[in-house]
């Protein structure tokens, strides 16, 4: 009978390696509080402020875990030239996770999910500071370029798409293409929409609707 790896054996191979992360880099904001009454002016609960947090999402998140596993890591993605894209790149650098694969974009802005909170883990609200679109030709060309730049030094390649316009159809062909030059494995973790993109993925984690469609 074939011997398959652990789990805690597959993780610890991640330790030293080389990853190449693309995708929708994102900024999870939390805003949190108490709520002991409803508002007057319709039937919400007011949140009495406390504290607020700030964390990597999407791809961003994805980089994070990597090198929280050990892994070195490269992230490829494009931010706004705001406020919330200049916190992204000082928590990725600052994490030791590679930014120079980052494009920053004037006509976008950085994704931020803020969430309302209670002290009591319910989330009240959330609001999304994004757009979706596809990022325009010339970004996408850029972003085509860092991938075969930086492929050439990784050990898999990572395509985390939350639908926010960074993995385009050119994008993810880029990134299969690095991946077959290179020899090295792709791994997705896709979305419905874009499934057809990721024929030539190693592996790809869909949920169960995912796996269905």
């Amino acid at each position: 009978m074939p011997t398959f790896p652990t789990l805690d054996e597959l993780i610890g191979r991640i330790a030293g390696r080389s990853i190449l992360v693309i995708g929708d880099l994102m900024v999870d904001q939390f805003v949190i509080g108490t709520v002991d009454r409803i508002s007057p002016e319709a039937p919400v609960p007011i949140v009495r402020f406390d504290h607020e947090t700030w964390r990597l999402g999407g791809a961003a998140n994805v980089a994070h875990n990597v090198v929280a596993l050990g892994g070195r890591v490269d992230a490829i993605g494009v931010v706004g030239s705001d406020p919330d894209g200049a916190r992204l790149l000082a928590d990725l650098a600052g994490r030791s996770i590679g930014t120079a694969g980052i494009i920053s974009d004037t006509s976008r802005c950085t994704t931020r999910k803020l969430r309302v909170v209670t002290s009591r883990n319910q989330q009240v609200a959330r609001i999304d500071y994004e757009g979706d679109s596809d990022i325009d030709a010339s970004i996408e060309a850029t972003v085509v370029r860092r991938i075969g730049e930086l492929a050439a030094s990784a050990q898999a390649i990572v395509i985390s798409d939350y639908l926010k316009g960074v993995v385009t159809s050119q994008v993810a062909s880029a990134a299969a293409d690095a991946a077959r030059a290179h020899r090295i494995p792709l791994l997705v973790d896709p979305k419905v929409p874009h499934i057809d993109r990721y024929a030539r993925a190693t592996v790809m984690t869909p949920n169960p609707h995912k796996a269905e469609s």
